[in-house]
């Protein structure tokens, strides 16, 4: 495969791109469901194939296949120059991209057990266990159990000399309980997903988890419904997840910024007059793009370009400090590239993703935070989620809410939801808690790109405190 891939970029030094790179890329993946006690699928899927990147006359050009082989490479490399001139016949901007220093090097998921070496038989068991367990609650009409593990390999060289290789192994599952009495539906899930290998699943304890989530599930049949008012909410390390994705994450990607994801993934209300001079959030709120942090789904040692994985700040103390970009877009602001391109496949040419995006931990205790609070709700486990094009505008629901009377947790609330406006709400933070509560969470099914993409991405949060914010609109 060595001199499969440098042949490539070889190639495209010869034809005297201005810049051209080569992705093989080998996917192998595993995902077992379980429902009710029956085994609804079993999927084993792999495949290989490789993309060819060219920039020529500030154009791009990319074509692909799943055939490793010399002459389908040339082919391969004449389709993507041939696309590169038709598309220099319509450009509109000269393409600049930052330098970057020739990469070498390799890097590798830390796992202590392979997922992949795991029987069949042992994963479908563990599932048997969570389903028995979460069906004993006689209310618990639906249980689902599920396990993935992906592995992916990947060579990348470069007409600038780049040339490294990445192993990426990915485990993760899910459990949930639906619980059903009287015409009414409830549901309680637990589930995450890490770079890391089988010890991920063994850590999550997912049969000992069982037992509460369906005692919860059928806890919230007779909750009541969550009032509508405004109060101080703190909102679980698990909920914080989607909200830094969908009000963070997605709106510093600085190709939203630029217009060219209007279409189908939509802009953002962080335009470029805002760096270095908006308040995003109380001073409380640091929120960063991490590819280094052990573990997290966004995790790597080089993109999908070849600039070396690293952190970099989005939101400092409140303000907001930075974008998510690449080697184009970064001259447009005056930086370099953030390190943050990547592609689902071979076949895929590399869009602005998110890595880690981290909310940074506070000084607070979270029982400290919560015998703070005098008077509102604790909200736990994305239910539900709205949030306008421009990131904006969001209504979220949570499966589960406790309410808080004088810095106690007492009855539990159905339903509950949450709406704001995103810079008033970070900016309504007044307690972030400390690094016992902080952990690194997995989303991997993030969406983006025409023709679309699914992406792996982190997160890293804690529970954090919100004054005044609206709860309980109906969904």
């Amino acid at each position: 495969m060595d001199q499969f891939v440098k042949r490539i970029a070889g190639t495209l030094r010869t034809r005297k791109v201005d810049y051209g790179d080569v992705r093989v890329v080998m996917r192998e993946s595993e995902s077992i469901v379980l429902k009710n006690g029956i085994i609804e699928a079993i999927t084993r899927y792999s495949d290989a194939g490789f993309g060819v990147r060219v920039l020529k006359d500030s154009a791009w050009g990319f074509a692909s296949s799943n055939e490793l082989k010399k002459t389908v490479a040339d082919r391969v490399v004449r389709n993507a120059l041939s696309i590169a001139r038709a598309s220099a016949l319509v450009r509109s901007n000269e393409i600049n991209l930052t330098a970057l220093p020739p990469q070498q090097g390799n890097y590798r998921t830390e796992i202590a057990t392979d997922p992949f070496t795991i029987s069949l038989n042992d994963k479908i068991e563990l599932l048997l266990l969570c389903d028995q367990a979460m069906r004993k609650e006689p209310r618990v009409k639906i249980s689902e159990a599920s396990l993935d593990f992906h592995k992916n390999t990947v060579y990348f060289a470069s007409t600038d000399g780049s040339y490294v290789i990445q192993e990426f192994i990915l485990s993760g599952g899910h459990i949930k309980a639906y619980a059903m009495d009287k015409g009414e539906m409830q549901s309680r899930s637990y589930g995450d997903y890490g770079q890391q290998g089988y010890e991920f699943i063994q850590a999550m304890d997912f049969a000992g988890h069982a037992p509460r989530v369906a005692a919860e599930a059928v806890v919230l049949l007779d909750a009541e419904q969550c009032p509508q008012m405004k109060t101080t909410v703190i909102l679980d390390g698990d909920q914080m997840v989607l909200q830094v994705h969908e009000s963070c994450g997605h709106p510093v990607e600085l190709d939203r910024v630029l217009g060219t994801e209007a279409s189908y993934a939509g802009t953002s209300f962080l335009t470029l007059d805002k760096l270095d001079k908006f308040r995003y959030g109380s001073d409380l709120v640091t929120i960063a793009a991490d590819a280094t942090v052990p573990g997290g789904l966004g995790t790597f040692g080089w993109d999908d370009e070849g600039v070396p994985g690293q952190r970099v700040h989005l939101v400092k103390n409140g303000m907001f400090v930075g974008y998510l970009s690449s080697r184009e877009t970064a001259p447009i602001i005056g930086r370099t590239s953030s390190g943050a391109m990547r592609a689902d496949g071979w076949n895929r040419i590399p869009l602005i993703r998110m890595t880690n995006i981290n909310l940074e931990p506070g000084s607070w205790k979270l029982e400290d935070m919560i015998c703070d609070t005098k008077d509102g709700l604790f909200m736990s486990t994305n239910k539900s989620w709205s949030i306008d094009d421009r990131r904006l505008n969001f209504q979220f629901g949570c499966e589960y809410a406790r309410k808080i009377e004088n810095g106690r947790l007492t009855k539990v609330y159905k339903n509950p939801t949450y709406a704001g406006i995103t810079p008033q709400f970070w900016k309504d933070c007044d307690a972030v808690a400390d690094r016992d509560s902080w952990r690194m969470h997995g989303t991997p099914n993030c969406g983006k790109g025409e023709p679309g993409q699914t992406m792996s991405v982190g997160h890293g949060t804690t529970p954090a405190r919100f004054r005044n914010l609206q709860v309980g609109i109906a969904e």
